[in-house]
């Protein structure tokens, strides 16, 4: 997405607080699609797999959205700390045996759990940034209000797919 010219070339400069906040969210964003990036690929042919592939095209499009809104704001991408988190996430995904971990259904169940954590999150994002849209026109109020609908309905669509996974494990599992 392509920033207003009138926005790039200067006007009111964003406090600190925001830059942090922000680039903590576009971190987090990152992982998140990195994240559902790796279970659609591994449920490619399963029946999770089309709505995977939906969520995942929306969460790279959130991502967009934010980097837009870091933009307009004239807020600096924090690349270190990008690069650092994704570093981090590849070692939390290494035993101590430098093996990747075995996937399971459980690992499906976590990853579905994490990913709604992070939607849970971004939804938080969208109000604040709807609230800081009150005293900065170089957000899109209508814009952010359609960010926070989709993640509402992004959320019933991990909820669904839980349900349907801790079912599957516990029908596999069989009585205990």
């Amino acid at each position: 997405m392509a920033v207003p010219a009138a926005t790039r070339s200067g006007g009111i400069h964003a406090p600190p607080w925001l830059g942090i906040y922000l680039n903590d969210h576009l971190v987090a964003a990152t992982a998140a699609v990195g994240l559902a990036r790796r279970m659609n690929r591994r449920h490619r042919r399963s029946a999770y797999g089309g709505e995977l592939a939906r969520l995942t095209a929306e969460l790279v499009q959130d991502r967009r959205s934010l980097l837009w809104c870091m933009a307009s704001l004239d807020v600096p991408v924090r690349r270190g700390k990008l690069r650092a988190s994704r570093a981090a996430e590849r070692t939390a995904r290494l035993t101590p045996g430098s093996r990747p971990r075995r996937r399971t259904g459980v690992n499906t169940l976590v990853g579905l759990e994490a990913l709604r954590m992070g939607v849970e999150g971004k939804a938080l994002l969208w109000r604040s940034l709807l609230a800081v849209a009150v005293h900065d026109t170089r957000l899109q109020t209508g814009r952010l209000a359609e960010l926070l609908d989709r993640a509402g309905q992004q959320l019933t669509t991990l909820d669904s797919l839980h349900s349907r996974t801790a079912s599957a494990l516990i029908a596999a599992e069989g009585p205990v």
